[in-house]
């Protein structure tokens, strides 16, 4: 048994300390935000965010979690920062098959939480383990920008 935080709420997952975060996301608490892309850390399609730091969840123990705070987009999606990236992410054309948007949203979050007005090469930085294979990233670099100065104040 871990205790943790999960998008807000004190949880109990019925675990070991060796399973993936992800494995007790999507089958333990039936959050399908996080996806299982690469398997290996690499792709950033299961990111969340563990106590303000960006992570993938598919190499994530859950021993490392306990006591800690987990945000996955279900979470990000109950507050006004999401409606601001949601909007800026649709406007700019940044959202196409979507496998990655989740993660990249969540990417988004963990940057501008600590950088509320990053520079391009900022966002590229922190949007640097996810992976697109749809949108070339420009659209995506578009909306976090514009996420930056339209959610002025929120982050």
């Amino acid at each position: 048994m871990i205790d943790f935080e999960l998008n807000g709420k004190k949880v109990t997952a019925d675990c070991g300390a060796t399973d993936r975060l992800l494995d007790v996301l999507r089958g333990g608490f039936s959050l399908s935000g996080p996806k299982e892309g690469c398997g290996e850390g690499e792709c950033g399609a299961c990111s969340v965010i563990l106590d303000g730091k960006l992570i993938n969840s598919c190499i994530a123990a859950m021993g490392n979690v306990r006591g800690k705070a987990v945000l996955t987009i279900e979470g990000l999606r109950e507050t006004p920062r999401f409606a601001v990236l949601d909007a800026c992410f649709a406007e700019a054309g940044a959202v196409q098959c979507g496998f990655c948007t989740p993660g990249m949203m969540l990417a988004a979050e963990a940057l501008l939480s600590k950088n509320p007005k990053p520079s391009e090469a900022d966002v590229r930085v922190a949007i640097s383990g996810n992976l697109c294979r749809c949108t070339g990233y420009n659209m995506i670099v578009e909306a976090i920008l514009a996420a930056s100065e339209r959610g002025a104040g929120l982050w």
